[in-house]
């Protein structure tokens, strides 16, 4: 693939394949100790993050690359310098581009005018990186995806959109529970059912958070109040806290269910500590597998590409 930017790209064919691939690499690091030997990949960061860098920057380095971590004093994306221009810059001088920012847009123009991959490292709309991550953890902890039922409660948001998308590909049943007003948005919905026809998939949404934890292998949660929302976090405080998954609410899933959650984790909002500490959570394994699934991501963008000398005689031969 040249780009990784939503879930939706994806195949359940592919999908399956990037699970496995992060897996051996998991369990055979050493493997791939070469594998993007003298590769550089740009890391933009728009919004800060511990799990995005670190594991980003571990990934390129453990397949014999290495990264170049460009924050907001540097980019300015769209204000100091064209996305465009961005681009264009980049492709000349590194092989790969991951960003995390705020609008899914930025993303999208970015990979349209840059002829290296780039790759979706958090989006407003998506975040297919965790999505990765999250499956993972689910067959090592489970043994298997097709049929489970993954129970995300909180906010619609694009942690929620690309887990419902993956379980769409995967063949998962995944619940949704959301406050009114914060509902997963129709079209997301209406794209997962379509492509999980074949998977197995179903769907269910609610505005109760017991229906949906009710006979659960998995529950899931978010923050509240995301990055860029804290104007609202007071408001969403009080909307919110009938869907904080505690030990009363854990107790209607299954009895061998676990516990997820991206992170960071408010808690005593979101989740109580005797939830996220308790043997159920697989909480610090879901964020040690960002590592080993971005490798993946970083093997099947960029493993192909031809050097960056070759690429940039290329471009000087288009501009003559």
């Amino acid at each position: 693939m040249k780009d990784f930017i939503s879930i939706r790209d994806l195949s359940p064919a592919s999908i399956r394949h990037l699970l496995e691939l992060a897996g051996h690499v998991k369990s055979t690091p050493s493997a791939y100790a070469y594998a993007l030997k003298s590769r550089t990949l740009a890391m933009l960061f728009e919004k800060p993050s511990l799990r995005t860098r670190v594991t980003f920057d571990l990934a390129i380095e453990e397949l014999g690359g290495h990264s170049l971590y460009l924050g907001p004093a540097e980019v300015h994306l769209g204000q100091r310098e064209s996305v465009h221009d961005v681009a264009k810059n980049l492709e000349r001088m590194v092989d790969a581009i991951m960003i995390r920012t705020f609008a899914h847009r930025t993303i999208e123009e970015l990979a349209a005018n840059a002829v290296i991959p780039v790759i979706n490292g958090l989006s407003d709309f998506s975040h297919p990186c965790q999505a990765l991550a999250d499956y993972l953890t689910i067959l090592e902890t489970k043994g298997r995806i097709q049929g489970l039922k993954v129970a995300f409660i909180g906010d619609g948001n694009n942690v929620a959109r690309s887990l419902l998308f993956a379980g769409a590909l995967l063949g998962a049943e995944v619940r949704i529970a959301t406050p009114e007003g914060y509902e997963m948005d129709a079209s997301s919905l209406e794209w997962a059912r379509v492509h999980g026809a074949e998977t197995g998939f179903r769907c269910m949404t609610t505005h109760d958070p017991a229906e949906a934890a009710t006979g659960a292998d998995v529950l899931y949660t978010d923050v509240w109040a995301s990055m860029g929302q804290e104007s609202e976090a007071a408001d969403r405080a009080g909307i919110f806290r009938p869907f904080q998954i505690n030990s009363e609410l854990f107790r209607r899933a299954n009895k061998d269910a676990i516990f997820l959650h991206c992170l960071p984790a408010h808690r005593g909002d979101e989740v109580t500590d005797e939830v996220i500490d308790s043997p159920s959570s697989f909480v610090f394994l879901q964020a040690e597998n960002r590592l080993h699934t971005q490798k993946a991501v970083l093997m099947e963008t960029m493993y192909e590409l031809p050097d960056r000398m070759t690429r940039r005689d290329s471009m000087q031969v288009v501009a003559h």
